[in-house]
């Protein structure tokens, strides 16, 4: 029997649902006592109460009472569960992703559409195509997570040393992310800091609240978030390609951060409404015409140190081509930008 633990969550164990990530780490407890567990208030969530349901998030600390060293004798009678297989047509799907492998890591390209995770409704998702990932070893494991509609560099450990390692890395902040967007109007300042905080809207929702960083140490679940933008190129007042950097690691950051400062992602509907289309005043996620309607958001380059050897590496993702149509219909050229806009600023 161990005693309590306080575990906080890793960038790469965000998203997921509290119970299921219960049962991954403590396979030996089933569903029933991690819910009375809940219902009893032994497992907490920064030092509150949870539900099953809840969707975890990078940094949060997880109350874990004492708990059974053993699983519980089987029960022989139950049906034996259905190990999951992924279909052909997923297999090589996920496998052209692929962008660069090795033997401790795996870099993939992910589309948009494709979510990183199951959920409530969520069958066809990366993680359960992970064994056609395994090649010649075990299946690969989730390290972070991008949005279902976000596109880009998505990394996965192949072994639990490399997972522990980029995990770390992402903690520490020596792995280095930046994204492309088209937003909706030119920002202005062209470049700067948001720290707006972030809290959950309430209900079921994954909808983020912004909080102006004077509330947040008085707003209750509000988490203090920091992102860095630059515009690379605008198109007049009416839509710009900015770079993102996220500080931190929050739930749809980046998205409501910059519906925030009234220039939302293009195709956010989420956070920039699609009830109007923006001619200019930075407001609307749709701009109308040939653009796309689905979300202008790219996770473009990923730097960081091997998780083994050490070495400096990094991966670049091209744009998916909903976003690619739109760059070449306001001019401009990926090939221009530099691979870290932001060290121009410094």
């Amino acid at each position: 029997m161990s005693g309590v633990q306080q575990i906080e969550i890793p960038e790469g164990e965000a998203g997921q649902r509290l119970d299921r990530w219960f049962r991954k780490r403590f396979p030996q407890v089933n569903q029933g006592r991690i819910e009375k567990m809940l219902r009893k208030g032994e497992i907490r969530v920064d030092g509150g109460r949870a539900k099953s349901s809840q969707r975890l998030e990078a940094g949060q600390t997880i109350r874990v009472p004492p708990l059974p060293d053993e699983a519980p004798e089987p029960d022989y009678g139950a049906p034996a569960p259905q190990r999951r297989t992924v279909s052909d047509a997923d297999a090589e799907m996920i496998r052209a992703c692929v962008m660069w492998r090795d033997e401790h890591l795996i870099a993939l390209n992910k589309p948009p559409g494709l979510a990183v995770q199951g959920g409530t409704g969520t069958l066809r998702h990366i993680d359960g195509m992970a064994p056609a990932l395994a090649f010649d070893g075990e299946p690969p494991k989730l390290v972070h997570r991008l949005d279902r509609d976000t596109s880009g560099v998505l990394l996965l450990a192949r072994t639990g040393r490399a997972a522990a390692a980029l995990a770390k890395g992402f903690h520490a902040k020596t792995t280095r992310k930046i994204y492309w967007a088209a937003v909706a109007g030119a920002p202005h300042p062209k470049a700067g800091t948001i720290r707006f905080g972030l809290v959950k809207s309430g209900g079921d929702s994954e909808r983020m609240v912004c909080i102006h960083p004077r509330d947040i140490d008085t707003t209750p679940g509000a988490k203090r978030a920091t992102t860095d933008y630059t515009v690379i190129e605008a198109a007049a007042k009416r839509a710009a390609w900015v770079a993102l950097a996220p500080i931190t690691g929050r739930t749809h950051q980046l998205r409501a951060h910059m519906a925030e400062i009234g220039h939302p992602v293009v195709g956010d509907g989420k956070y920039g409404t699609n009830r109007q289309t923006n001619e200019g005043d930075g407001w609307g996620a749709q701009l109308g015409g040939s653009v796309s309607r689905k979300l202008h958001l790219h996770a473009r380059s990923i730097a960081l140190d091997h998780p083994v050897t050490g070495q400096r590496i990094s991966f670049t993702a091209p744009l998916p081509e909903h976003m690619a149509r739109t760059w070449e219909f306001f001019g401009w050229d990926p090939r221009e930008a530099a691979a870290d806009p932001f060290e121009e600023l410094e």
